[in-house]
């Protein structure tokens, strides 16, 4: 650290500017996810629905893009005063860290362990909780407030030719919104569709249908039937049942065949 700076003051800019930076990695990560759900889908909560308003309905949702510039900048500066915190300077006289050679001395004092720590504590591990309670990471104030800031920096317009080489590759290759390509999640819904990314991360699914073997081998269009519609998805949890408590699943299949040749008869 700089000269003349206490240790207090360093630990407390060091943990306060990682969580900063952790929480920047993890917004990133909730917001676009977040970006795939219905507005019905992303809670009641005042601040996660303030946070989402701001970020893509405003501006014609160039938001988004403009809190990954922002979020950049942000990301910058305080990994500025991090690495200055992480960085080891060995005046001449004094001895190594835990009396170290000096080769080993030398190469800490290239700054590996401060990456590695910063990597792990500020980067890897937000991003991981933010992927699995994306709506919750949402839901704090902090999360608002530092929208706010990010987009603020961003409109200070220091990286504004990032908007420029943007746009020259959006022509160059034809880019389109995913919209273009399957709809919003409101028209997902009404087909619906659901984005495989949430089928991955839903439990029932991956433990099989309520414990069906091989039921995420099975074609997508049974998987969506089967989380559709509650006739199939019951009838699919019997045989589940049935194969768990070590019976046949013929007397559900006899059944439900029964059912659906007096179906037709009635018709």
């Amino acid at each position: 650290m700089w000269e003349g700076v206490p240790v207090v003051v360093s630990l407390i800019l060091f943990f306060g500017l990682m969580s900063v930076v952790g929480m920047l990695e993890g917004m990133q990560i909730a917001f676009f996810y977040v970006a795939k759900l219905s507005e019905s889908e992303r809670g009641t909560s005042s601040w996660a629905n303030r946070t989402c308003n701001l970020l893509y309905n405003k501006r014609n949702g160039l938001n988004l893009p403009g809190f990954m510039i922002g979020r950049q900048l942000c990301v910058v500066s305080c990994f500025f005063i991090v690495a200055r915190v992480t960085t080891q300077d060995i005046a001449e006289g004094e001895t190594n860290v835990l009396g170290l050679p000096d080769p080993i001395q030398n190469f800490l004092k290239l700054g590996f362990q401060g990456a590695l720590i910063t990597t792990i504590l500020a980067s890897i591990t937000w991003q991981l909780v933010a992927g699995a309670f994306p709506v919750a990471f949402l839901s704090t104030p902090i999360t608002y407030i530092l929208l706010v800031i990010c987009l603020t920096l961003e409109g200070t317009g220091i990286c504004n030719g990032a908007w420029v080489l943007g746009a020259i590759f959006k022509k160059a290759f034809g880019y389109q919104l995913d919209e273009v390509y399957i709809g919003t999640p409101e028209e997902r819904r009404a087909r619906g569709n659901k984005d495989d990314s949430q089928r991955e991360i839903a439990l029932p699914v991956e433990t099989g249908f309520h414990g069906l073997p091989q039921f995420t081998d099975a074609p997508k269009s049974l998987r969506d039937l089967a989380e559709s519609d509650p006739e199939v998805g019951n009838y699919l949890s019997s045989v589940a049942n049935s194969m768990k408590a070590g019976g046949s699943a013929a007397p559900a299949v006899g059944a439900a065949a029964s059912s659906y040749d007096d179906d037709e008869v009635e018709c």
